[in-house]
């Protein structure tokens, strides 16, 4: 319930902000003078403020809403050895990398996981949940933090928000001018925007945005091999394989759905399902760590 009131509060006041600013640049509508045509310019703006903005705005706020979403409590000052220890793995990998210490933080959870967030290299979070400390060796341990630092280091926080902003304006400018197109020429409506268009243009939100996602998805799966190419130079390669066959031993459960690409592991499927995924499966990140 906690994360639903959260996920609404924070859509409702992105609408606010992104409303503010298309009144800010003078777009009243997308539709031109005489009501009839589009305004194609209004309309990309229109879109790529939501489109854009609201993958921004998600990514600037993306470490307070990781850190309410899985209650992860950040390490001011380590209490005791483990903290320790993982205040100063983070530390060594994020020097190696050539970053800004990231906040460090645990979260309590049975499931074996972990994730990087935050909106800059130099302004990042690294959380781990306190089943994969249970559950993992120290080297484990030390190759997932060397993977999720990799993660900020190659700014893939960054990366895939400006791929997913470009995608959702692509999706809404593309289904507005469908629907747009559906109630001139179709349903033949002569003024303003008729059901047809409100109607098709969910419909092809709905169509273009699942298009999107495989896009999406697509790229998260290729960075993730790369930030484990990366944990294995920051850990060694044999830890960083250890931990993956580890992480294949506990079955992880995915993140929630704001964080699931920026976690250690995904979900698993297979066919068509698997376009979806935002993580390789693990046995093929093994061997691509194995064939080096």
């Amino acid at each position: 319930m906690k994360r639903v009131a959260l996920f609404l509060m924070t859509n409702i006041a992105v609408l606010v902000v992104l409303s503010i600013a298309l009144r800010l640049l003078g777009v009243e509508s997308i539709l031109d003078e005489q009501g009839i045509d589009l305004n194609y310019n209004n309309l990309l703006v229109f879109c790529a403020v939501f489109g854009m903005g609201g993958s921004f705005i998600s990514l600037l706020l993306s470490k307070w809403m990781a850190k309410r979403a899985t209650g992860a409590q950040v390490i001011a000052e380590p209490r005791n050895a483990t903290e320790q220890q993982l205040f100063q793995m983070v530390s060594h990998h994020a020097q190696a990398a050539g970053i800004g210490m990231p906040e460090v933080a645990i979260y309590d959870s049975p499931e074996v996981n972990a994730f990087a967030t935050g909106a800059s290299r130099n302004n990042a979070l690294v959380a781990v949940s306190t089943g994969l400390l249970h559950q993992m060796d120290r080297d484990a341990v030390d190759a997932v933090l060397g993977h999720e630092i990799s993660h900020v280091a190659n700014g893939d926080m960054i990366t895939l928000t400006l791929i997913q902003g470009v995608v959702n304006t692509f999706v809404l400018f593309l289904s507005r001018v469908v629907g747009h197109f559906v109630d001139r020429v179709v349903l033949k409506n002569e003024e303003g925007l008729g059901m047809g268009y409100f109607l098709t243009t969910i419909v092809c939100q709905i169509v273009f945005g699942i298009l999107a996602s495989v896009i999406v998805n697509w790229f998260s799966r290729r960075r993730e091999f790369q930030a484990d190419a990366g944990g294995a130079r920051l850990a060694g390669r044999e830890k960083m394989i250890g931990a993956l066959q580890a992480l294949q031993r506990a079955h992880p459960a995915p993140l929630p759905d704001q964080m699931a690409a920026f976690g250690i592991s995904g979900g698993e499927a297979g066919g068509f399902r698997k376009l979806f995924l935002t993580h390789p499966p693990l046995e093929e990140r093994i061997a691509a760590l194995q064939r080096g």
